[in-house]
């Protein structure tokens, strides 16, 4: 309850990730692409320009900020299905500052992690890269 004895909304859930296949996943609520951005109430294509993120040295800090600012504490970053996809260091120092709880793994892995995450309640975001 806030002061005024109005309850605060909750968090919305994570859209569980439904399929997922080289060059492709499926996500509750938007529809397929190659990488997804994906955090409590909603989603989109991650579109890897945006902030700089390369194989190397990785996910930038401004990827995982907007998962941040949507209300997720618990990130889950995947290495692609290949293990090729780093983190920047700088991203993971933002992650340890904000006091996230954080799980890199490859793609299938960080997939079963995020949903098991979303099925227990969890406010989780995550970065998916569906190839290399």
């Amino acid at each position: 309850m806030t002061e005024r004895g109005a309850s605060v909304p909750p968090v919305p859930p994570s859209p569980r990730v439904t399929a997922l296949e080289w060059g492709r996943m499926e996500a509750e609520g938007l529809a397929p692409a190659k990488d997804f951005v994906l955090y409590p109430g909603g989603g989109h294509p991650w579109d890897w320009s945006e902030h700089g993120t390369r194989h190397q040295p990785g996910i930038q800090p401004g990827e995982v900020r907007e998962l941040l600012e949507r209300g997720a504490d618990v990130i889950v970053l995947s290495r692609g299905m290949d293990l090729r996809l780093g983190t920047d260091p700088k991203t993971l120092l933002l992650l340890q500052e904000a006091g996230a709880e954080v799980h890199i793994e490859g793609t299938t892995a960080a997939v079963e992690r995020y949903n098991e995450l979303v099925d227990a309640g969890r406010r989780v975001g995550g970065l998916f890269h569906s190839t290399c």
